[in-house]
């Protein structure tokens, strides 16, 4: 149990590393989050948005900047936390596959870093109800960080199947941006006339958005709609166990030495450790016949 606990501690150390490494992370972990909710809140009007909240059948009307503010720190969160595990898994791919090799558990390198995805994300969804609480207080303000929560940790399980599936870096960047934007774009319901739509119940935010609008806006339980949210993070995270299982398993089967064939003639083997002595060196026999 020990040897298992040092072997845990050592791996969330090294991927605590580094995201701690990744400064440009860090850096929109505390400077795009806030300037994303203040512009939202500065910029757009205040008038009253009127939509249909499907998770509880309610009909809310909050203000337009308020609404804005809540769909801007979902697409922040999910955009920070697929950036930061896409970052991890890219960079770090070629590290995890040596100490696979070298006999490290595969299982406590996947437990690490779903470790410091959790801590990270929960840094993250905390931040982001604080600074929106600044002009004014969400109606339930711990469900408000639950569902950022769910919904960063879903895309942080994402950016690790992006990590370890695609070559180039640019393609995973611009595959967490697209994947995010269009999701929270086509729910919020002051941009999209389809926000209302049945084809937004299989965006992988979903459960989030309607958990995070009920947490805001009204006293309804959002619960139903963290445990939608929860399927998404669910199918997410073994999705990303199992690529990363699969990379490593390659990488070990690469390296593996091939046997060696048995050579024919002088010094061939007869078996496994067995070698035949080769023939003792002399003279040549004298050749008996006619010539």
């Amino acid at each position: 149990m020990r040897r298992h606990l040092s072997l845990f501690v050592t791996a969330s150390r090294y991927a605590l590393i580094g995201h701690a490494r990744n400064r440009f992370a860090m850096l929109l972990v505390v400077v795009y989050i806030p300037v994303w909710i203040a512009l939202a809140y500065v910029t757009i009007p205040d008038q009253p948005a009127p939509f249909r909240l499907r998770a509880t059948g309610e009909v809310l009307s909050p203000p337009g900047n308020h609404l804005t503010q809540i769909t801007g720190a979902l697409n922040a969160v999910t955009l920070i936390a697929g950036f930061m595990m896409f970052a991890a898994t890219f960079t770090g791919g070629a590290f995890d596959r040596r100490l696979a090799m070298a006999g490290y558990p595969r299982f406590h390198l996947v437990l690490a870093k779903l470790s410091a995805l959790t801590l990270v994300c929960v840094a993250i969804s905390v931040y982001a109800t604080a600074v929106a609480g600044f002009a004014w207080t969400p109606r339930q303000p711990l469900l408000l960080t639950a569902a950022l929560f769910g919904a960063a940790l879903t895309y942080g399980a994402l950016g690790v199947v992006f990590g370890s599936v695609l070559r180039r870096e640019v393609e995973g960047m611009f595959a967490i941006l697209m994947i995010s934007v269009l999701d929270v774009a086509l729910q919020n319901p002051l941009s999209s006339s389809g926000s209302d739509s049945a084809v937004v119940r299989f965006l992988p935010t979903y459960g989030a958005v309607q958990a995070s609008m009920s947490a805001a806006f009204s006293d309804a339980s959002g619960g139903r709609a963290l445990l939608t949210q929860c399927l998404w993070l669910t199918g997410a995270s073994a999705a990303a166990f199992l690529v990363f299982r699969r990379r490593t398993r390659n990488a070990l089967v690469r390296h593996r030495k091939p046997p060696f064939p048995a050579p024919r003639g002088a010094g061939a083997t007869e078996g496994p450790g067995v070698h035949r002595p080769p023939a003792e060196s002399g003279p040549a026999p004298e050749r008996v016949g006619p010539a």
